[in-house]
């Protein structure tokens, strides 16, 4: 089960690889700016994962409006994510958790999907401007998608 609703969110910082290099991002960089939905993905280059982040990738404009930054993280290598987004035009900051360290912080740690060691559960978090988690899901199973709808009423309540 996730961390709950209340906690204050674990800060972490992680490595993205972007055009100019790899980069580090940390999340209480947008405390005191703007709420943070957080999306625990299993692994790029899997069909749900593809479809869930294209899909907020497309209504990145919403969540913006919302005054909300998403970040994606998964198990991952950050060359991996790169090459993911790239080909299917992703347009959230991904972030590599390679060693399971902020997976294991938030417990959305799944157990051997597919044969592959552990990774993260499709999971979605909203952390406010105060680094409070003001939303916390876990999918019952990696084929299920959160749901985007309690996500932005969460994002409308805090803006």
């Amino acid at each position: 089960m996730p961390i709950a609703v209340g906690t204050k969110a674990p800060d972490f910082t992680l490595k993205s690889k972007n055009a100019t290099g790899i980069v580090e991002v940390t999340l209480s960089a947008n405390f005191g700016k703007k709420n943070t939905v957080l999306l625990f993905f299993p692994l790029a280059f899997t069909g749900v994962c593809t479809t869930e982040l294209c899909d907020v990738t497309a209504g990145l404009s919403q969540y913006a409006g919302l005054n909300a930054d998403v970040i994606g993280i998964s198990v991952d290598s950050p060359f991996a994510q790169e090459a993911w987004a790239k080909q299917h035009n992703i347009g959230i900051t991904l972030v590599s958790d390679l060693n399971k360290t902020v997976t294991k912080a938030y417990d959305v740690v799944f157990p051997m999907l597919a044969g592959v060691g552990d990774t993260s559960a499709r999971a979605a978090f909203v952390v406010d401007k105060n680094g409070v988690i003001q939303y916390a899901e876990q999918t019952p199973t990696p084929k299920d998608l959160p749901n985007f709808n309690a996500i932005k009423d969460v994002l409308a309540k805090l803006k």
